[in-house]
């Protein structure tokens, strides 16, 4: 349920659950990209109408997909959820559930549900010997709604 509040809240402390109810170490995200919704509109015009502008009639909803972000600790869940996807599997959607964590972290203030969600890309950071960087694994997943609380 979402906390209203005068102060806005940080975006630096939430909770990600792949839809396995697992929100520990190998669960931990260290960026989100929250998608972009957007409902079609169809443009109509019937030939009798007494005005000539068109009617602006809501069809289809679209959604950018949903983009996860974290160092690689060497677990493969990301990766094994991909490639159940890549094979085919049917059974491999999911209902993902980001929560935002006030400051204290005493529970979620706002809550998104992307349902029927499943992986559609999976991407590493480049390898660089030079580098400093945390190697960072990548994960995009389409889904068909989102639903905010």
């Amino acid at each position: 349920m979402a906390v209203f509040r005068n102060v806005p809240y940080p975006a630096a402390n939430f909770v990600v659950d792949l839809g396995t109810g697992t929100t520990g170490p190998a669960a931990a995200v260290a960026e989100v990209v929250l998608p972009e919704a957007r409902v079609q509109v169809v443009e109509y015009r019937s030939g009798n109408d007494k005005d000539n502008s068109v009617h602006k009639v809501p069809s289809t909803t679209e959604y950018t997909n949903l983009i996860l972000r974290r160092g690689v600790l060497g677990a493969l869940d990301w990766y094994d959820w991909w490639n159940q996807v890549r094979n085919g599997d049917q059974g491999a959607v999911r209902n993902v559930v980001i929560q935002l964590q006030d400051e204290a972290r005493t529970g979620p203030v706002l809550t998104w549900k992307f349902l029927h969600a499943r992986p559609v890309g999976h991407q590493y950071s480049p390898l660089i010997g030079q580098g400093p960087d945390v190697l960072i694994e990548s994960l995009e997943i389409a889904f068909e709604r989102v639903e905010i609380e």
